[in-house]
Order: structure tokens, then C-alpha cells, then sequence
């Protein structure tokens, strides 16, 4: 009765634990997500809830429709100031991951502070931190990734079958969300051939996991379906489901260039900016060790290599966040780490230090845009935004008050002549879009880029760019490679117009 008792009081004191890091994570989160309108990704995932839009235009890979549905779901059940709830869906998701890693550390090693050294880990690196502060969908890949991995924990600590089910459920879940959970369910698949081999799961159990993760994956397998039924082309339909709309090259590199090495580690130093980084090498070296089953700690260094080494070698300008879930891994063994050196001699002591230690990243990340500007490390952008110090937008993860965006679009309405035409590129247009539309401000301006354009917009390409300039005053946001059509700056000039540019004459007139 007393050991019943002792189980059950530890029980309730995760349980406990659980809810204080949740709602701790879920106030940081929230207090640093952005108000409203963002720019260029996140600003698109914005234009689609409004839109309920779950497949998107960029192919099935980047469809993610579990995120869609969680943030349409949410806009519908509170109503209210629009882009801040769908900021706050993100916010909320994220403070989840940091809780599970949290759980899944205290069910393993039986200790609060590693849980917690690895907790604040996570929940401090700078991308995390970062894509918790907008809205986006690799920190539900880290949520359910990190819910897979308590499932298999469990499984190793109680050889209970029941586990593997879950696990199957989330990770089709996971890959619903995002095609990143594909890199473990291909460790899963590996782990299940194993213990088929050794008698240890039947032919009934795998049938139910295939079962439980079809149904978990279900959003997305509609949307293959549909497109498949629709175009009558299965293979460039799987295609887009694995690749995206034009991403192919991108998936499939294996070359790598002196520059985007360079990138990759100054990221993972901003992530980790602490002395805690050290503590990897020793959950590393003491991985096996408290391991419940060698193949648990195999899976784990498994997923580190598979997810590091697809997010090194990938080529996307945004690749910095196909890190996380590696970031996530080396958190989890980082808090492994701080196991084997707070049970040892001063433990206590050295417990103390390795907590002070996860918030040096706080003052590391305010003092960072101020160094690299003094250092004159470039900040890699072609143009400048408006209202957007890039420094301070890219070096900095929280977004608290800045309105930039909604700032940079109000201006815009508030300055062009009746029946203008804004040209803008990926970036910018998602908050003049989402301005426009959210707000019903200046409907006879039409917003036209590549992610979306206004309702009702004219035919904007080389053929109709002399008609159009004739009858109607033509902007673009960007007089700049890369951001504004090549035929307008090959034929015509630019006149400035505040934080834009008008199209003038063509050249030579």
C-alpha cells in the first residue's frame, strides 16, 4: 500500500511539474509572439486561415494541413483581433513541445532539474524560440516528435504494445503536419522490423499500427487522393507530396559549399550560446548508460544524424529551420548530460550553475544584433525592408510589440492614388494582403505577387505591363533583382515614392 501510494504521489508531482513548465512556456510564448500581420512565410500561413485554405499553391509538401485545421479551428472557436490568434496557435504549440521534452526527461531520468535544464534547452534556442513568436509549423513537428519518443520510452520501460500503437497514431499525425516526420517514421519502421524479428510484436499489432497511422494521416492522404483524382496523374502527384511545387533539388542535395557550412555553424552557436553545450558530449558518452533498452538510445542517435544531416546538406534560404528538430535531440541529450553531473560530487552546486546557465541565451540574443553590426557581419539581404531593422529582426526571436508589418501596409494604402497596382514580392505581400482583407482596407488597390494577389486583380505580365501603366499608377515594393520582375527593370525606370518605388517611363524615353 505504501509503494502504491509513493507511485501515485509521483504521479501527481509530474503531473504537476507538467502543468508549471506548460503554462510557464505558454506566458513566454505568448508575451513574445507577434501582434499581428508578419512578413513572407508566416505572413502567408496568416493569408491561408483567413482563407481556410488547407493545401495551399506551393505543392503538397508544403500543404500541411494538421497545422491548418488545428489554426482554422481556433479562428473560428475565438473570434477576434485576426493574425494575433493564429501568432498565439503557434505560441501555444510551441510551449507544448517544451512541455513534452520536459516529461519525457522526468519519466526517464526520474529527476526534475535535468528535465528542466533540458526543458529551457529547447524552449531558449533561438530558432525554437523564433518560429514560437510567428506562426509556423516546425515546432509541431518538435511537439509530436517529442510525444513519439515518450510513447517509445514508455514502450522500453514496460514492454507494453499499446505504446507502439500510440506511436503509430502520432507519428501519422506528425506527418500530416509536416513531411520532416517522415525522417522518424522511417527509424520506426526500421525499430518494428526488428522486434518482429524477435517475436516481440505479432502480425495483428502491426496490422492496427498500419491502421492507426493511416487514420492519424488522414489530412494529408485526402488531399493526395483528391489531387490525384483530380489531375489523373499519380506520379507528379506524389511528386508535390514528397518534393513540393519545385523543391526536388533542394531534397535530394548532396553537395555542400564553404558558405553554407559557414551558416550552419554560426546557427547552431547562436542556438546554443551557453556552457551548457558542453553537457551534449556528456549525455552522449552517457546515453547507453541510462538507457531502459540499448535500441531506445540507438533511435535517439538516429534521429540526431538523420535530422542534422538533412537540414546541414539542405540549400533553402530558410534551411536554419529544418534544424529544430535536431535542436530538439540535442536538448533532450544535453539534459542526459546534466543527469550525470548534477548526481555526482557537488551536485547541488553544479545544478545551480547548469540552470543559471540555460538564461545566458537571453542576453546573449539582445546583445547580438548590436555586435554584428559592430563587427560588420552583413546581413545578407539584397534590399531593405521597411520598418524592419534585419538585425534585430533575424538575431533577436522575440517579436513583442513589433508592428512593422502593419505599420509598412497601412502606409501603403494610406499614400497610393485610386485603382493603384502594388507588385510585390513574397515577403511583403502577405501583410498587404492580409491587411487589406482582414481589415477591408482599400479594396480598389490590387496587391499582386507570386504567394496571392487581390480579388479582382488585372493580368499583370510583360504583355499587359504597357497597358496597364497607360490607365492605372503601377508600384512595385522592391526595384531590385530577385524581387521585382525582370522585364520591368531591363525596360523602365524607377521613381521613389516614400518606401516604394512607382513605375516611371520606359528607358530611353
Amino acid at each position: 500500500m505504501a509503494k502504491a501510494n509513493n507511485n501515485l504521489a509521483a504521479s501527481d508531482n509530474i503531473k504537476t511539474s507538467y502543468v508549471v513548465v506548460l503554462f510557464a512556456a505558454s506566458v513566454l510564448y505568448i508575451v513574445s509572439c507577434a501582434p499581428g500581420p508578419v512578413w513572407q512565410d508566416s505572413g502567408v500561413i496568416q493569408y491561408r486561415v483567413f482563407h481556410n485554405d488547407i493545401e495551399g499553391r506551393l505543392g503538397l509538401a508544403l500543404s500541411h494541413p494538421l497545422f491548418y485545421m488545428l489554426a482554422i479551428g481556433v479562428k473560428y472557436i475565438f473570434p477576434g483581433g485576426f493574425g494575433y490568434e493564429v501568432n498565439i496557435v503557434t505560441a501555444v504549440i510551441s510551449a507544448v513541445a517544451v512541455a513534452n521534452l520536459f516529461l519525457l526527461l522526468r519519466l526517464w531520468l526520474g529527476s526534475t532539474l535535468p528535465a528542466l535544464v533540458g526543458a529551457l534547452t529547447l524552449g531558449l534556442s533561438h530558432t525554437f524560440w523564433r518560429h514560437a513568436a510567428i506562426p509556423e509549423t516546425y515546432n509541431l513537428v518538435v511537439a509530436l516528435l517529442l510525444l513519439e519518443l515518450i510513447m517509445l520510452l514508455q514502450y522500453a520501460k514496460t514492454g507494453r504494445v499499446v505504446y507502439l500503437y500510440l506511436l503509430s497514431l502520432v507519428n501519422g499525425l506528425a506527418i500530416a503536419n509536416h513531411m520532416l516526420a517522415s525522417l522518424a517514421f522511417i527509424c520506426y519502421l526500421v525499430l518494428l522490423v526488428v522486434l518482429t524479428a524477435k517475436k516481440k510484436v505479432g502480425g495483428k499489432d502491426l496490422a492496427l499500427m498500419v491502421l492507426l497511422w493511416v487514420i492519424g494521416a488522414l489530412p494529408y492522404e485526402y488531399l493526395i487522393v483528391r489531387n490525384i483524382l483530380e489531375s489523373g496523374d499519380l506520379w507528379s502527384t506524389m511528386a508535390s507530396a514528397v518534393f513540393g511545387a519545385s523543391w526536388r533539388s533542394d531534397v535530394l542535395n548532396v553537395s555542400l559549399s564553404a558558405r553554407i557550412v559557414k551558416e550552419n555553424f554560426m546557427w547552431m552557436a547562436l542556438n546554443f550560446p551557453t556552457p551548457n553545450a558542453l553537457l551534449l558530449f556528456v549525455g552522449l558518452w552517457g546515453l547507453y548508460k541510462v538507457s531502459p533498452k540499448r535500441w531506445f538510445a540507438n533511435v535517439l542517435l538516429a534521429l540526431l544524424v538523420l535530422f542534422f544531416v538533412f537540414a546541414f546538406r539542405y540549400t533553402i534560404v530558410d534551411r536554419y529551420a529544418f534544424f529544430i528538430p535536431s535542436y530538439c535531440i540535442a536538448s533532450i541529450l544535453i539534459g542526459v548530460g546534466a543527469s550525470r553531473v548534477v548526481n555526482g560530487k557537488h551536485g547541488k552546486l553544479l545544478g545551480c550553475l547548469v540552470v543559471a546557465f540555460a538564461f545566458v541565451a537571453v542576453p546573449v540574443y539582445m546583445a547580438a544584433p548590436a555586435v554584428a553590426k559592430k563587427l560588420g557581419i552583413a546581413s545578407g539581404r539584397a534590399r531593405e525592408i521597411p520598418y524592419r531593422d534585419d538585425y534585430v529582426y533575424f538575431l533577436r526571436p522575440w517579436r513583442t510589440g513589433y508592428i512593422g508589418p502593419e505599420k509598412f501596409a497601412e502606409e501603403i494604402f494610406g499614400m497610393v492614388e485610386p485603382d493603384a497596382i502594388v507588385y510585390a514580392d513574397d515577403t511583403t505581400a502577405p501583410p498587404l494582403l492580409n491587411t487589406q482583407q482582414i481589415k477591408r482596407m482599400r479594396p480598389d488597390v490590387k496587391i499582386i505577387s507570386y504567394v496571392g494577389s487581390s480579388e479582382g486583380s488585372p493580368e499583370f505580365n510583360e504583355h499587359t505591363i504597357g497597358e496597364l501603366l497607360t490607365n492605372r499608377p503601377v508600384y512595385v515594393v522592391s526595384a531590385v533583382q530577385r524581387y521585382c520582375p525582370e522585364y520591368l527593370l531591363e525596360r523602365y525606370s524607377f521613381v521613389p515614392a516614400g518606401t516604394i518605388w512607382r513605375v516611371g517611363d520606359r528607358k530611353g524615353e
